[in-house]
């Protein structure tokens, strides 16, 4: 056999083709499956979040903002810790994005608070001296879809087997539970009692007067979104 392709180049090269192939599958698809598995101290987003991350979508915020922080220093030193891929095992669909005219936002959680996106988002300028994003005013008034967002979290929690309402475990050790309703009626409840905190760091009286009433801004929603990257 080995003599037989020593006479044929063609056949032999094709051989050493599958034998390298074959042996890259081996190596690579198991670390591969392991590193797209939830990080420890990933959590599935909760409702009022799913509903922060489609006003996020909704107002194409990802096409000025990457949620990608890449193996390089100048990227870390700015970011944060480079991404990894379990990072994202929640996400659906991602958001790596592939143009900041604005920063990444993977990590602005962990320096970014409320209040800050608050008057960010009402008059960016004002915050950000030149800076060239338009004001979202608008999302001080509209309504959070939180329907919409439940109904994510249902189809993700049948077909692709999302925790929740089952411990999942933290950094420290500890573990968190994100809950999910189990009607419309719950998952609104869920929502508005995490809005009430977002909203009590918040200084715009309409927004809190909003959640008091039951009502939650999309405002509100997307801050919860963006305080949950980190």
């Amino acid at each position: 056999m080995f003599h037989w392709l020593e006479k044929h180049p063609f056949f032999f090269a094709v051989g050493v083709f599958i034998v390298i192939a074959f042996a890259g599958l081996v190596e690579i698809l198991p670390s591969f499956a392991q590193a797209s598995r939830p990080v420890i101290g990933t959590a599935p987003y909760s409702t009022l979040e799913l509903a922060g991350r489609h006003v996020y979508i909704k107002n194409s915020c990802n096409a000025c903002h990457s949620q990608l922080v890449r193996p390089f220093k100048s990227e870390t030193d700015r970011y944060g810790h480079y991404s990894l891929s379990g990072e994202y095992a929640y996400d659906r669909p991602f958001l790596w994005g592939s143009k900041r005219t604005g920063p990444d936002l993977m990590r602005v959680g962990n320096y970014r608070t409320t209040d800050w996106h608050e008057n960010h988002m009402m008059d960016p300028a004002s915050v950000v001296p030149g800076s060239v994003m338009p004001a979202y005013r608008w999302m001080f008034t509209n309504k959070a879809d939180i329907d919409t967002a439940f109904a994510e979290q249902l189809t993700v929690a049948e077909y692709f087997q999302v925790p929740y309402n089952q411990p999942v475990p933290m950094k420290d050790g500890s573990s968190v539970v994100v809950k999910m309703g189990s009607s419309v009626a719950e998952a609104n409840a869920i929502a508005l009692e995490e809005a009430k905190a977002i909203a009590a760091d918040m200084r715009d009286q309409d927004v809190k007067d909003a959640v008091e009433r039951g009502e939650i801004p999309e405002i509100v929603a997307l801050i919860a979104y963006l305080n949950s990257l980190k």
